[in-house]
């Protein structure tokens, strides 16, 4: 899974899409109505509100600001991840995979040990910073909707099986990651999204983090 992921600030062209995001005529609208302000840097966790990769009415690149997790009727929990392997089934997700698929670019994702006690136990363990190997970005694949008081559009991340032994070792699941080359081919609602899936990125470099 992907629960939380960096914005690191001296990253400038991060930076950059975060100053765009925060100007937005979004971000007032969600700040009234979420309560809540772009974040352009540090730590993302859902509910969050952060930059977005995605195109406009005109089917141009923009940056959004959007809400991390597509909320449940009637649930104080939202959805953060989604399968890419059944999401094109699910009519949670149908429509969004087939025409809202987004990218939220980052300069790594967290994930933490997965382990097992001595009495059976799940918990969890050290945490570790990820990212592709020789990039100092992370482009995360999403989907986005917009919700109730409209205009507020969500995100959530997809997320595939690991790409290597390593990070199995750590989670059975990884987000799905594009190189920088796809990222307007992952946008463009004419494409097959599940054309793409080949050039993901899996060959992910990580380091124990030292942040909580």
């Amino acid at each position: 899974m992907c629960g939380r992921y960096y914005i690191a600030a001296e990253d400038k062209e991060l930076a950059e899409m975060g100053e765009i995001a925060k100007k937005s005529s979004l971000a007032d609208k969600m700040l009234h109505s979420t309560g809540k302000a772009v974040l352009t840097a540090g730590e993302i966790r859902p509910t969050d509100v952060a930059p977005v990769i995605a195109l406009n009415r005109k089917g141009i690149r923009s940056i959004f600001p959007m809400r991390w997790g597509f909320s449940l009727p009637g649930k104080s929990t939202s959805i953060i991840n989604a399968r890419v392997e059944t999401v094109g089934e699910k009519p949670t997700f149908k429509e969004a995979w087939a025409r809202h698929r987004c990218i939220l670019p980052a300069s790594w994702y967290f994930e933490w040990e997965h382990l097992v006690r001595n009495d059976g136990k799940k918990t969890t363990g050290d945490k570790f910073m990820i990212q592709p190997k020789g990039s100092t970005h992370t482009y995360l694949c999403g989907l986005y909707r917009f919700e109730d008081p409209f205009p507020v559009p969500v995100f959530t991340i997809l997320t595939r099986e690991p790409g290597s032994d390593t990070l199995k070792k750590l989670h059975d699941r990884m987000p799905l990651i594009m190189p920088r080359e796809r990222i307007d081919d992952w946008i463009n609602p004419e494409n097959d999204p599940a054309a793409l899936l080949p050039d993901a990125r899996t060959d992910m470099i990580m380091k124990k983090s030292d942040m909580s």
